[in-house]
């Protein structure tokens, strides 16, 4: 009797990183509930605030999905950031020095939240497959 199996059907040492789209859905959700939240907390005045919660949140999204949506991450995180968070609220704007820093502080963020995931998955897939 012939038994079918599905090619990569079998245990995986290394988990296999979230969809991208997914990643980007949850970065965003976690982007607009974290704003809010620190606008009703603390008013729109101080995006630096915001900046450094997103940029954990970014983090620890980002520890689930591929390098590849790092610039996708952040560049969504610095949209809701820019147009919630930094006055005037309810306007996309663009201050070279000041929005250049937070794309690359979110990218920062989703780029070391990604590698740290990626290895100690693979340091915890070594552990388990070596003797």
């Amino acid at each position: 009797m012939v038994e079918w199996k599905r090619i990569g059907s079998g245990i995986r040492p290394v988990p296999s990183p979230a969809a991208t789209p997914s990643v980007w859905a949850a970065a965003a959700a976690a982007a607009v509930t974290l704003v809010a939240v620190l606008n009703f907390l603390d008013g729109p005045d101080d995006p630096t605030v915001d900046l450094m919660a997103l940029s954990l949140a970014v983090a620890v999204v980002s520890t689930g999905a591929r390098l590849a949506a790092a610039p996708g991450t952040a560049l969504l995180c610095w949209l809701v950031l820019n147009v919630f968070a930094t006055a005037p609220v309810g306007e996309l704007s663009w201050e070279t020095p000041y929005d250049l820093a937070r794309l690359v502080c979110l990218l920062a963020a989703a780029g070391t939240g990604t590698v740290t995931a990626r290895l100690i998955h693979a340091r915890a897939a070594h552990r388990r497959l070596t003797p």
